[in-house]
C-alpha cells in the first residue's frame, strides 16, 4: 500500500534547465509548493483564501534530497504524504520520473500557520487536513 496521499503530474520547462542541461535545483521547489497548492485545492482550500482570512502556511524548515536529474520535456509525478507534529505540517514530498519511475527528488518540508501574523492553530487547515494526516509521535 502506497503511503502517498496524493500526486500531481508536470512536465519540465526549457526555461527550467539550466547549462547542464538539467533542472535548475531552485525549481524543485517550486514543483513542490505547486504540489501542496494543488493538495490544499483537493482538500477544499484556497491559499489566497486563506491569507485573506488572516492564516497564513508558511515554510519553517526543509530538508532536500537530490537523487536524478530530470531535463527538459521530462514528465515527472510529485507525490505526498503528510504528518503533523504540534504547530508543524510536515510535508514528504517525493518527485518521480514518469517514464521509469527513478526517485529524483526527496523533500521534507515543514510548515506552520501565521495566523494574523501570531504563530497558531488554524482549525480550517486541520479540518481539512485530517482525513490524510498522521500524527507524529
Amino acid at each position: 500500500m502506497s503511503k502517498y496521499i496524493f500526486e500531481a503530474r508536470m512536465e519540465v520547462r526549457d526555461y527550467e534547465c539550466d547549462i547542464e542541461g538539467i533542472v535548475n535545483n531552485a525549481n524543485y521547489l517550486h514543483y513542490t509548493e505547486h504540489t501542496r497548492h494543488l493538495f490544499l485545492k483537493h482538500c477544499g482550500l484556497s491559499f489566497a483564501e486563506m491569507h485573506e482570512k488572516g492564516v497564513d502556511a508558511v515554510v519553517a524548515r526543509m530538508e532536500l534530497q537530490y537523487k536524478a536529474p530530470l531535463r527538459c520535456d521530462d514528465e515527472f509525478i510529485s507525490r505526498l504524504w503528510l504528518e503533523k507534529d504540534g504547530f508543524k505540517y510536515i510535508f514528504h514530498q517525493d518527485i518521480y520520473r514518469a517514464s521509469d519511475e527513478a526517485i529524483c527528488f526527496k523533500g521534507k518540508i515543514m510548515l506552520v500557520c501565521l495566523i494574523n501574523g501570531r504563530l497558531g492553530e488554524s482549525e480550517d487547515y486541520n479540518r481539512a487536513f485530517e482525513p490524510y494526516i498522521k500524527v507524529k509521535g
